[in-house]
């Protein structure tokens, strides 16, 4: 067997564990969602070895989607860490076989303390499984790794079963762009979700004219204006339209020789996509795309033109 067939054999492996987690969706993946939506304090999630990777990626997830979370390797809590966990948290337990000594030794005190447990483990019959108070299955009977050893299948499992929580907590908690942004301030993702289009929109030199003003005459402003557009002013300056270089290529095939002349009001189009100067940049890319244009107008409540922004001041 070749190394991309047994690539290919492990990442279909891995793809059917995420799709063989589907049925084990039942009410006691409604209840996690629950005891985390009604946490007043942090989720705390912890697991050993390859289990506490895959922990940490889960806690840095819910952390960035609105649920306080981080994560607590066993081995230190046993020395001093255990102060951290409160009676207002919850535990997230993973743990591939249920029995990790390292796991279970401070239970009992959680138990005591009534601090909710959520068990995330591949055997129902676990002492994890059979001592938390919300048990997710995860199945997983063997691992990709061919001496079926190595955490993969499991580690996928977890890590998707994991990313299913959070998400149904995003919809839970009706967390949106702008909630995602406040935990993003920094880098591209930040940018996008912050930035406003009077950040990057051009504001001189706009290549503006009246819709009057013939086609031939009208041509050499877009040109100049180096944005492949033009904007129809009226007398008190108020956007009433817009051409664009696509405009002004069918207005040459539809009005031949006559092009010229034709005043610019027969060939603009009359209701341009507008935008207020603290529109989101994300927001504006999102109406570029859906109507397949590669600017806006940014334009204040009485529709004059401050300013525009095109597909590429957009891209950050």
């Amino acid at each position: 067997m070749t190394s991309r067939e047994i690539a290919e054999r492990c990442l279909r492996d891995e793809a059917q564990t995420i799709l063989n987690l589907i049925p084990h969706l039942d009410d006691k993946f409604d209840l996690a969602v629950e005891l985390i939506l009604q946490c007043k304090g942090k989720v705390i999630v912890t697991g050993v070895g390859k289990s506490g990777h895959v922990g940490a990626k889960i806690a840095a997830t819910l952390s960035s989607t609105g649920t306080p979370a981080f994560f607590v390797n066993p081995l230190d809590i046993y020395h001093g860490d255990l102060g951290v966990i409160t009676k207002d948290d919850l535990l997230v337990a993973i743990s591939h076989s249920g029995n990790t000594d390292d796991l279970l030794r401070f239970i009992p005190y959680l138990i005591e303390e009534k601090i909710p447990i959520i068990g995330m483990t591949s055997n129902a019959d676990s002492l994890l499984a059979h001592y938390c108070t919300c048990h997710i299955m995860l199945n997983v009977l063997e691992e990709a790794c061919p001496l079926n050893l190595a955490p993969t299948n499991s580690t996928t499992a977890t890590l998707a079963m994991g990313d299913a929580l959070a998400c149904a907590l995003i919809e839970r908690r009706h967390f949106n762009a702008s909630d995602f942004a406040r935990f993003h301030p920094g880098g591209t993702l930040g940018k996008r979700l912050l930035t406003k289009v009077s950040d990057v929109m051009r504001t001189d030199n706009l290549p503006t004219m009246s819709p009057s003003l013939p086609l031939g005459e009208a041509i050499m402003l877009v040109s100049a204006g180096r944005l492949g557009l033009g904007v129809a002013l009226d007398e008190q300056q108020r956007v009433v339209g817009i051409i664009t270089d696509g405009d002004l290529r069918r207005a040459m095939q539809s009005f031949k020789d006559k092009f010229l002349s034709v005043p610019l009001s027969e060939a603009m189009t009359k209701n341009p996509k507008c935008v207020s100067p603290d529109t989101k940049i994300r927001k504006v890319q999102l109406i570029m795309q859906e109507n397949k244009i590669h600017a806006v107008l940014v334009v204040d409540k009485e529709r004059h033109l401050i300013g525009i922004a095109d597909h590429f001041s957009c891209v950050l």
